[in-house]
């Protein structure tokens, strides 16, 4: 049974994979190119550039979907211009439903025209700072917790780890590797990791997407990580011969035992080949186990989506209740690198009534 739009728009969400250059309004990209004089856009009216930019990212390669990045990156190399996409995107979010969202970016990726990587950093926090305080006075209650991103085909991990530590007292809460898998291990950044374990501080590696188990592997195991961003090849170490008993193997008992989070996205995994389709994404078999499943866009400009379209897409594959979308929220919120005492409070304040309101609509309704 699919749940009714209005129920899912409401649901409150938890987001715990979000690409800030990833999510931007098709109308902002064109913008930001008439205004930094960028030449290279495929299109400039605002539905065919959305529409090329999903089409594009449908290439069932993990390489040739990050290639639509370049227009993204290209059109935010000022602060003004990622102070109004950090802005926006915490007003998008905020209309979706989402209460809680990390969104992760990279700041060597915008110094192309002369800002410091502090100065970035300055103004994706000035613009997220903005845009929570807009959806608020618009009703609409949001946090966000930002996630500074090191490239793992560079060299600047180390670098950029500092500065999440630097910042994490000032709105980032964590660090994250993303970049092509295939020939790039997280091992190569291990200086950066150990850094973040001496500091205390908390991080994500992208691992298990369009590399396998060794990538996963390596992640937990040699790196540390907290969570794995996407880990749907966690799926390639479980035997499904009897669906009836599916057979876990070492690693994935492991990760499941230890509650590792897993940062699920499954209209992008299908994009980049990472999965068939929605009905044949392992989130239903992980979530039917009772691994720590979150559910996330990713990049919802690529993916053309949203969180409430993940939920729906989600619930007519799988059958999900409101009680499942209960379930994958609170596994997001527990997962989230904020304090204890603040993750708490989000739950029982922000997500737990109004699921209870939701359900006895539904209730009522029937």
């Amino acid at each position: 049974m699919t749940l009714p739009p209005d129920i899912l728009r409401r649901a409150p969400k938890v987001l715990l994979h979000d690409h800030l250059d990833g999510g931007l309004r098709p109308q902002t990209v064109i913008e930001l190119a008439e205004q930094a004089d960028y030449q290279d856009l495929p299109a400039t009216d605002a539905t065919e550039l959305a529409r090329w930019f999903a089409e594009s990212a449908y290439s069932g390669s993990l390489e040739r979907y990050l290639e639509t990045f370049q227009h993204t990156v290209g059109v935010t190399q000022s602060a003004d211009a990622l102070a109004r996409v950090a802005r926006e995107c915490a007003e998008d979010l905020a209309a979706d439903g989402v209460v809680y969202a990390e969104v992760r970016f990279a700041p060597e990726l915008h110094v192309e025209r002369g800002m410091s990587l502090h100065e970035v950093i300055d103004a994706v926090l000035a613009g997220f700072e903005q845009g929570t305080a807009a959806a608020r006075n618009n009703g609409q209650w949001v946090r966000i917790g930002v996630l500074l991103t090191a490239m793992r085909t560079a060299t600047h991990s180390k670098q950029i780890a500092e500065l999440a530590v630097e910042y994490r007292d000032k709105g980032v809460v964590g660090f994250d590797i993303a970049g092509a898998e295939a020939g790039f291990p997280p091992t190569r950044h291990l200086d950066a990791f150990e850094y973040l374990r001496r500091e205390n501080a908390h991080f994500t590696i992208h691992a298990g997407e369009a590399f396998g188990l060794p990538s996963i592997w390596e992640a937990i195991q040699w790196c540390g990580a907290d969570r794995l961003g996407h880990g749907v090849r966690i799926v390639d170490d479980i035997d499904v011969t009897d669906p009836k008993n599916p057979q876990l193997g070492k690693l994935a008992s492991y990760v499941r035992d230890r509650r590792i989070p897993l940062e699920l996205c499954p209209s992008s995994n299908v994009q980049t080949g990472a999965a068939a389709s929605i009905a044949e994404h392992p989130i239903g078999l992980l979530r039917d186990l009772n691994f720590r499943v979150t559910l996330n866009t990713d990049n919802r400009l690529m993916s053309g989506t949203s969180m409430t379209r993940e939920m729906e897409l989600c619930c007519e594959a799988f059958g999900w209740s409101l009680n499942d979308l209960q379930w994958l929220t609170v596994n997001a919120m527990k997962s989230a690198f904020l304090p204890f005492d603040e993750r708490l409070d989000i739950i029982n304040n922000r997500i737990k009534p109004i699921y209870a309101e939701l359900k006895a609509q539904q209730e009522a309704n029937q």
